[in-house]
């Protein structure tokens, strides 16, 4: 991670933004497979989506640390 982000003289831990980012996506993606109707394909919906977020926190993470270096 990158560290901590300044925002006009509040220091907030870089993975809160993250998860911030990702869960402003989350709920993106989340009313896209509602519907389109994916849910009645998955067994645990709460679990799939606990997943899904812990995904996404992944790739927002990883893109972060690409575009930082």
């Amino acid at each position: 991670m990158i560290g901590d982000l300044d925002i006009s003289g509040v220091f907030l831990p870089t993975l809160l933004v993250l998860m911030g980012i990702t869960y402003v996506l989350y709920l993106g993606v989340h009313g896209l497979l509602t519907r389109i109707h994916f849910y009645r394909l998955v067994w645990h919906r709460a679990l799939f989506n606990v997943g899904l977020y812990a995904l996404l926190l992944g790739a927002v993470d990883s893109l972060s640390r690409y575009l930082m270096t």
